[in-house]
């Protein structure tokens, strides 16, 4: 069964772990590969002047942050709830944004944060004073931005398009007020999903076309996420070239906030197979579930690579991979292997450290995940976090 075992994890992308050891499911996350990613981040950082955060709705891995802040400037929120958290475990510069605040949010962030960025006006005119005053009280100091939208769109996936057609996100040019502009320090804006720099580039030639009479007004303006800046093939160059331009042109400071790019490829998804049942094909069904563990594979929809897996029909065995919940659509996919699989085998999804962690539930009470560790130098796998019934339990009433 080693042997057999070990063939499987031979393939594209092979962990350097020993998956067989793993209680499963587990995630673990590859604490050589995440420094791998730091550092090109820090040569970004150094060639530009640049400041990168943290995006905590894509990995908020808290037991990470002290080797993260070692190189990044802060990170990026959306609720009081992650602000909070990255005041507690990150404990740099937390920038937050919001489609919409309520007045509770406002009191909660304005404790928490350093930027505090508006989706508009309308929201910035009712909540400026509250927030002043709340940070004051606390006191912090606070800075105000704004969300633009470039309306210029590079081809997402609609449903992660920021600048779609009928997009609620960012204010557009014509509803731009310039006389309200008093107190704002920063504009941000966000289109990119997992692209390259090229796409930046166009965006960028965007923004300057509609805001150049308000750029200069600023002191910080943030790109936003999407920027695969790990990714094998990614143009360091061109992206090092656009920010240090914007910046010399305007005067301003640049932030990126990718998430991707900081956890990118440092993580997978353990599971084990449970059962192997006929359908059309066979079908081996696993202890993790897709819309469970894995949600962004119905919803980007894509199909996530499992180690030693090849095409449909590509290897020997060709074979469907189901969860274990009761929702008929819990699929990953159809995958092939050098031989049939049988109860007991571990498969190893990839890349799976980003908008994973931070998206499992609890559907059908389905067991979450434990967090694990991996440190390549001592070869060592460290249990960070196991859940159980208690976890389950307490998100109900």
């Amino acid at each position: 069964m080693t042997d057999r075992l070990n063939g499987l994890f031979n393939g594209r992308n092979a962990c350097r772990f020993d998956p067989t050891g793993v209680e499963t499911p587990a995630f673990v996350v590859d604490e050589g590969l995440l420094r791998d990613n730091l550092a090109v981040l820090a040569g970004v950082k150094a060639r530009t002047g640049c400041k990168i955060l943290l995006a905590l709705k894509c990995f908020a891995m808290h037991s990470v942050f002290p080797l993260v802040r070692e190189t990044l400037d802060g990170v990026c929120c959306s609720s009081p709830h992650e602000a909070r958290l990255g005041r507690e475990e990150f404990d740099r510069e937390v920038h937050s944004f919001a489609a919409a605040y309520s007045a509770a949010d406002i009191e909660q962030l304005a404790t928490t944060c350093d930027h505090l960025v508006f989706n508009s006006f309308g929201q910035w005119q009712r909540f400026r004073t509250l927030a002043e005053q709340r940070a004051h009280a606390a006191g912090r100091s606070l800075e105000f931005g704004l969300r633009i939208n470039p309306e210029h769109s590079e081809g997402a996936v609609p449903i992660y398009d920021p600048c779609a057609p009928g997009s609620r996100l960012g204010i557009r040019r014509a509803e731009f007020r310039e006389d309200l502009l008093d107190g704002i320090s920063g504009l941000h804006w966000h289109n990119l999903c997992e692209q390259d720099a090229d796409c930046l580039e166009r965006t960028v030639a965007a923004v300057e076309r509609n805001f150049a009479d308000i750029l200069p007004r600023m002191t910080y303006v943030n790109f936003g996420g999407g920027h695969h800046i790990t990714r094998e093939g990614y143009d360091l160059e061109l992206l090092i070239d656009i920010v240090g331009r914007f910046q010399s042109r305007w005067g301003v400071q640049v932030y990126l906030e990718p998430g991707e790019a900081v956890a990118l490829n440092c993580g997978y998804l353990v599971a084990t197979v449970l059962d192997v049942v006929q359908a059309d094909m066979p079908v081996a069904i696993i202890d993790a579930s897709v819309p469970a563990h894995m949600p962004d594979v119905l919803e980007m929809p894509y199909r996530p690579h499992i180690i030693g897996s090849g095409k449909p029909g590509e290897k020997p065995f060709t074979c469907r991979i189901g969860g274990l919940s009761c929702l008929a659509g819990d699929v990953a996919g159809e995958y092939s292997f050098d031989a049939p699989l049988v109860p007991g085998d571990r498969l190893v999804f990839t890349d799976m450290a980003i908008y994973t962690m931070v998206k499992t539930n609890t559907f059908n009470g389905v067991q979450l995940p434990a967090i694990m560790l991996y440190r390549p130098e001592t070869d060592q796998l460290s249990l960070v976090r196991r859940f159980g019934y208690e976890d389950f339990k307490g998100r109900l009433s």
